[in-house]
């Protein structure tokens, strides 16, 4: 059924997308979860399918979120789910969901799951960093992990693209607070990304859901409920229509509008597997007895939990399912057989809750389960048939939509909202996305004789606000400050924040400013005013502050040329307002006098009477930059310029390394299959016709010596090392095989040069009965090169015959055709020469009609020159 919704997912999004620009854009969508990695790329190259979902080395479409460090090597993604079991402490996951959290949250995150990493805390910003046996290149950060599986995902696009890539939309979960979203675009930035947005993943499902449908026979309520490894929500989404003009044409244009979000953070599928590793582990340490408790053995656990996975999948389509795992504890293997109904009862209270989400969403929506179209599920979880179950029971429905694909449905919608952000793609089908923040943020003021009011604590993004949003404040003060930006309440905060308050500000220059101008005539008192944003990521931020300073004071203008009516009408009529008016105004009023004056010149040169000047009240407005300083402490602390530099020039040692791993790799693989394949062939009786017994025992024995090598000191050898043996190799058993590949290839291209020669005769004879034009030399040239090339053939067939196969051909077949297609090129070059155009015959009668009419022409010519002449002389009488 998730094929087969991918498939048809894909199928449709390729017929919606146009390429507007260049035909090699290229975009992709990352899929970050907690267990998975995913990627998608729009790809407009040509011979390459519009979109598509990534598959990696391993050909699957998903990859784990992993990485490792063993044997002085690095390793993600499928490289490090295989020393999962065998190396716990060296594999590092959940590495998305410990972006920006405190050292304590990270301890107690990996403690619950019985994860073995080893971590340590961090100053000044107070997070975890992974110690990892990675040789000089020390503890790693959550974002320095992040950027490696980021950097590892784009690869994988680059490779099924065909192309380099840059531009990428990311997903996150609607959970994400400022701190966690900074964080990955940190990450992004460590890996070289241009991140065009990042997006909640229920906006991501509700693009791939809606890009297809058509909502202009009225609007459609849809939930869409995600139980993923780690979390659950469930989003109200409105799909609707409207109607625009386009070049002249009304059409119809969907849209949809996140309505609201609701969420647990702490409820997933890895909750029902924590409960069946509960209950087997009590199972076994029953079976063992002794007082042995295998969860302090971090290897007994990690091979227990990959088991459990397993069994869980089983369950989901099977009423009984057995585990095994061998050598789970010293030296002891672990059967047994858990069957449905156990496995629904072990995890009776996580079928209610999972129904939360949901409630509280149609609560505060003022919805009921009827005034939904649809419900879809996404997440791997959702697989599980007791939790359709109760999904079922509770909307009253007998089925649940499963439209979309619950792996790739976030992604395929992603990678849609990158070609839509992009320059160089876009959709032929549209569909309007309006999300919002799903966090209230409040702003705070704090300073010296700041009065603690509704104006310097305001709640400034209400929650689902719109992405992206601009807004401004204003504040009646004179001195320096400080910014806080904070959550709307307690209720609502990201996971691990240990604090509402996520960032903050010192704003300075305003005291300067207002010493500045306080002896100048204010009109109103020195305000600042202060910029925020709300960006399309979802990222919350304090830009800019200035001063904005009013005054009033007497200018001196030029006086008004004014009639003496207007000059009476305006005595008459000179009140304080008008004396007052501000300077924009009064700039006006001088241009537009100004331009009468221009106008006038011609007509009355009174106006061109100096008047003097006159003395104005005018309103001038100064706004002077603040300067702003974040001073962020904790968790959400922005990486210094320092740190960062130093994560890069390590990130890029890293894969200076990784590469050169490959590369050894790579060339020990090519050393290894030259000496397996080389040994076969000289074994065959083909080979006995082109080499000695003598010749090939010597070669035999050297590649022996060579794979002895390649197993004992060449296990640990560098690239260069498995290089230059190949080339030794090579050297040596090329002209073998260039004789043995002569065998069968010389004898081809002579007999193709004899027929072409046979062939060209008969073309010679063509040109000299069809094309008497050709040059007599031209032809003669050909003929002659014809006759070099059959005597040059002829010598080399005698001189191959009375050499041995074993020694070096008197000729080869490529020499044979790179003379056949000089040849060609020169019957091709003559075959050009085209028949001259006959020159055109001239009638006697055409000619002097010709000659007439050229006499009559040459006659009216000289006529009117002479008339022309005549004018011209009169005109200078005159």
């Amino acid at each position: 059924m998730a094929t087969a919704n991918s498939l048809r997912a894909l199928l449709l999004l390729s017929l919606f997308l146009l390429n507007s620009f260049q035909s090699e854009s290229a975009v992709a969508s990352i899929d970050l979860g907690s267990e998975w990695l995913k990627v998608a790329v729009v790809n407009l190259k040509p011979g390459q399918p519009p979109i598509s979902v990534v598959i990696n080395e391993m050909s699957k479409r998903k990859t784990p979120s992993l990485i490792s460090f063993h044997a002085d090597s690095r390793l993600i993604g499928e490289e490090s789910l295989n020393l999962l079991a065998r190396y716990p402490t060296k594999v590092y996951s959940h590495l998305p969901s410990l972006l920006a959290k405190p050292y304590t949250f990270t301890r107690d995150f990996l403690q619950k799951l019985y994860l073995s990493s080893e971590i340590a805390p961090e100053d000044p910003r107070e997070v975890a960093v992974f110690k990892a046996e990675s040789g000089k290149f020390g503890n790693f950060t959550a974002e320095e992990m992040v950027s490696m599986m980021l950097k590892y995902a784009v690869g994988l696009a680059e490779t099924h693209a065909k192309t380099s890539l840059k531009d990428v939309v990311i997903t996150v979960p609607p959970f994400t607070g400022v701190a966690e979203r900074r964080a990955l675009l940190v990450a992004a930035d460590l890996a070289g990304l241009n991140v065009l947005s990042l997006v909640n993943e229920h906006s991501g499902a509700a693009l791939q859901y809606g890009i297809d449908k058509d909502f202009s026979n009225g609007s459609r309520n849809v939930v869409f409920y995600d139980m993923g490894a780690s979390s659950t929500y469930a989003a109200l989404v409105t799909f609707s229509a409207y109607n625009a003009k386009e070049s002249g044409k009304t059409v119809s244009i969907n849209q949809f509008q996140v309505k609201d979000v609701k969420w647990d953070i702490e409820l997933g599928g890895q909750n029902m597997e924590l409960r069946l590793v509960e209950h087997f582990t009590d199972e076994f340490n029953k079976q063992v007895g002794n007082g042995v408790d295998i969860r302090s053995s971090p290897k007994a656990m990690a091979k227990l939990k990959k088991q459990v996975k397993r069994t869980k999948e089983i369950l989901s389509a099977n009423m009984m399912a057995p585990i095994s795992v061998e050598s789970i504890y010293d030296d002891r293997d672990f059967r047994s057989t858990i069957t449905r109904e156990k496995f629904e009862e072990i995890c009776e209270d996580i079928w209610e809750k999972a129904l939360v989400p949901l409630k509280e969403v149609l609560k505060h929506s003022g919805l009921n389960a009827d005034d939904l179209y649809g419900v879809e599920l996404i997440g791997g979880a959702t697989r599980v048939p007791k939790l359709q179950a109760k999904l079922q029971e509770f909307l009253g429905r007998k089925e649940l939509d499963r439209h979309l694909d619950a792996d790739e449905a976030i992604v395929l919608g992603a990678s849609l909202h990158a070609a839509n952000l992009s320059d160089g793609i876009k959709l032929n089908r549209k569909l309007g996305m309006v999300d919002g923040s799903t966090y209230g943020f409040v702003f705070e003021l704090n300073g010296d004789d700041l009065v603690k009011d509704e104006t310097t604590r305001q709640l400034i993004v209400p929650r689902m606000k719109k992405l992206p949003s601009k807004m401004f404040r204003s504040i009646v003060h004179n001195k320096d400050f400080e910014v806080s930006l904070s959550y709307e309440n307690e209720d609502l905060i990201p996971p691990g924040a240990s604090s509402l308050t996520f960032a903050q500000y010192d704003v300075s220059g305003l005291k300067d400013a207002s010493d500045k101008y306080s002896s100048r005539n204010l009109s109103s008192p020195i305000k600042a005013s202060l910029h925020f944003s709300l960006s399309r990521s979802g990222v919350f931020s304090f830009d800019r502050a200035e001063a904005v300073i009013e005054i009033t004071e007497w200018v001196e203008v030029p006086r008004k040329n004014l009639t003496v009516d207007n000059s009476t009408s305006a005595s008459a009529n000179n009140t304080d307002a008008d004396a007052s008016a501000s300077e924009e105004s009064s700039d006006k009023l001088e241009t537009n006098n100004g331009n009468t004056n221009i106008s006038d010149s011609s007509a009355n040169d009174s106006s061109n009477v100096d008047l003097g000047t006159e003395k104005k009240l005018k309103k001038r407005t100064f706004r002077v930059a603040l300067k702003v300083i974040e001073k962020t402490r904790g968790p959400g602390m922005p990486l210094p310029k320092e740190s960062f530099a130093e994560a890069k020039l390590k990130l890029e040692a890293l894969d200076k390394k990784d590469a050169e791993r490959r590369r050894t790799a790579e060339l020990k693989n090519n050393l290894e299959a030259y000496i397996y394949s080389t040994k076969d062939k000289l074994e065959s009786e083909e080979f006995e016709k082109i080499s000695s017994a003598k010749e090939r025992k010597s070669f035999i024995e050297k590649l022996n010596e060579v794979e002895d090598w390649l197993y004992t000191d060449g296990e640990d050898a560098a690239a260069t090392e498995f290089q230059e043996r190949l080339d030794m190799l090579k050297a040596i058993g090329d002209p073998i095989f260039l004789r043995f590949n002569e065998l069968t290839a010389r004898p081809a291209a002579s007999q193709l040069a004899q027929r072409y020669l046979t062939e060209l005769r008969q073309i010679v004879q063509g040109w000299e009965k069809d094309k008497s034009w050709l040059p007599k030399e031209r032809i003669d040239e050909v003929t002659r090169e014809a006759e070099k090339l059959k005597n040059w053939l002829s010598d080399k067939e005698a001189e191959q015959k009375k050499i041995s196969g074993f020694n070096k051909p008197a000729f080869t077949s490529d020499e044979v055709y790179e003379k056949v297609l000089d040849l060609q090129d020169k019957v091709a070059s003559v075959n050009k020469i085209s028949k001259p155009k006959p020159k055109p015959k001239v009638d006697k009668t055409d000619k002097e009609n010709t000659t007439s009419e050229e006499q009559s022409k040459a006659d009216s010519d000289k006529a009117g020159s002479d008339k022309a002449n005549v004018e011209t002389e009169a005109h200078d009488e005159l």
